[in-house]
């Protein structure tokens, strides 16, 4: 069972990583069983656990830890553990900065086939293990081609990972930079553009070129993945904040509250204030 807190107007965000690096891997931090709901400062972490049994919440989602697991938490996404105990694992930090300043493309393809997917259940994974100490020793221990070390055994970590769970990931095919550059668009814009127009000319390409991007790598067109991200913003301020609708509204640039109700209901088929107090009756049985 979750344990509630106080809500509040912000959610929390916690930055793991010093200014100056870009990636930092190391082993799972022991110690603090459980954590309050909180967001990252614009990073994607990847956390894999060999031992350990709790819960860990991503977005209010409940996943049982079942090891060996990976966990995927994206830059806007909320999640808190719930630890019975102290597991043995590793986390992997990576900045927006790091995507920006590698020059291994594919590699940045590979990463983005993984956002979508929050948890991966696997039967073995002694072979992705063994990556994880060799990437630790490059990222503490500075070189002249620790770049491309670190991008060479991350793009294996990540290809090994696509394919063990070829079927627990929403793409099946190489997403394009077109889609990649758009997802970075709304997580870091602070005002959330609806329009694709504008978002198009932002990306300076056509509201054509960006639908065909979308719908070849998520199988959707680009209004339904500005919807989707839209919804899942907008869930998390409903289950971890206690602002009022008409603010979550007006942060995510609707002008009237009542068409956030509505749009909110075509997904749910429930008001957001039926949304929110469903699932805390749910989460207190």
């Amino acid at each position: 069972m979750i344990t509630l807190i106080a809500l509040k107007q912000l959610i929390p965000t916690k930055n793991k990583i010093s200014p100056e690096k870009h990636i930092k891997v190391e082993p799972f931090r022991k110690g603090t069983l459980v954590t309050p709901p909180h967001k990252h400062k614009q990073y994607f972490e990847i956390v894999y656990l060999s031992r350990g049994s709790g819960q860990h919440w991503i977005d209010g989602h409940c996943y049982d830890i079942k090891p060996p697991v990976f966990f995927f938490i994206n830059r806007d996404q909320v999640h808190n553990w719930q630890l019975d105990n102290d597991p043995d694992g590793y986390v992997i930090i990576l900045k927006n900065t790091f995507l920006q300043q590698s020059r291994d493309e594919p590699l940045k393809q590979l990463l983005h086939l993984i956002w979508h997917a929050n948890c991966l259940y696997l039967d073995d994974a002694d072979d992705l293990a063994a990556l994880f100490p060799l990437l630790v020793a490059q990222s503490v221990s500075p070189t002249a081609y620790e770049h491309h070390s670190i991008d060479g055994l991350l793009k294996s970590l990540v290809a090994m990972l696509l394919e063990k769970g070829r079927n627990s990931f929403l793409h099946t095919g190489v997403q394009t930079r077109l889609y990649a550059r758009l997802i970075d668009l709304l997580l870091t814009r602070p005002a959330i553009q609806r329009k694709v127009g504008v978002l198009a000319r932002q990306l300076d390409t056509t509201p054509q070129n960006l639908n065909a991007a979308c719908r070849k790598a998520a199988h959707q067109s680009a209004s339904e993945v500005v919807d989707q991200f839209i919804m899942g913003e907008a869930r998390r301020l409903l289950l971890y904040t206690d602002s009022h609708v008409g603010e979550i509204a007006y942060k995510l640039s609707f002008k009237d509250p009542s068409y956030f109700i509505k749009f909110f209901k075509q997904y749910e088929q429930l008001t957001p204030e039926a949304y929110r107090k469903q699932h805390f009756q749910n989460h207190h049985q």
